[in-house]
């Protein structure tokens, strides 16, 4: 989990390093709507999945211009798709996930964005199975897209919903589970 933390950190802190020039809003660029500022950069959390999975996700977008960005992305508590915690299942597993949003539409206050992304995966699931507990290793590398569309309500917040599909590559993760995997929630954002 060190490993992890350490690693989105690093991560984070070169992308604010390596790209220091303004750039406007996601949305259309046109600076006559009064919600719309120039920013560089966005933190959020998905607290979707944080209220109904207990998955705590939170992200750092930095915006390369009005029509894309880069994000990097920390998956604690990850789950595998939606399955839950019942019958004593465990998941004991974390995530870090780099995607590029691309922005299109001209809503002046927001706009419907695709991504590529890359995601590995570590950790374990547990469940009991005929008494004893059985272990799977959850480590993958996973790759997929999703879609979303992104409200800025404010100057300087932002939310909207997403959704992603996925294709694991781990023979023991898939032995266990699904080779895709569908994932989404609601972030909220903060942009400065």
């Amino acid at each position: 989990m060190k490993k992890i933390i350490l690693t989105l950190s690093s991560i984070c802190a070169i992308s604010l390093m390596s790209f220091g020039q303004q750039v406007i809003s996601s949305s259309s660029g046109n600076t006559s709507n009064p919600y719309i500022s120039s920013f560089d950069n966005e933190v959020k959390i998905n607290f979707l999945n944080l209220i109904m999975q207990g998955s705590f996700e939170v992200g750092y977008e930095k915006f390369l211009s009005e029509s894309h960005s880069i994000e990097i992305q920390g998956l604690f508590n990850d789950r595998f798709g939606y399955n839950s915690e019942s019958s004593g299942k465990k998941y004991k597993t974390n995530s870090v996930q780099a995607a590029m949003h691309f922005y299109f539409g001209n809503n002046l206050n927001g706009r419907y964005h695709v991504f590529p992304l890359l995601k590995f995966r570590v950790g374990d699931f547990e469940e009991v199975v005929n008494g004893a507990i059985k272990t799977t290793d959850m480590t993958a590398f996973i790759l997929g897209a999703g879609f979303g569309y992104k409200w800025e309500v404010s100057e300087h917040f932002a939310f909207g919903p997403y959704v992603s599909i996925a294709r694991g590559f781990s023979e023991q993760v898939n032995q266990r589970f699904s080779e895709i995997e569908l994932n989404g929630g609601f972030s909220l954002g903060y942009r400065f």
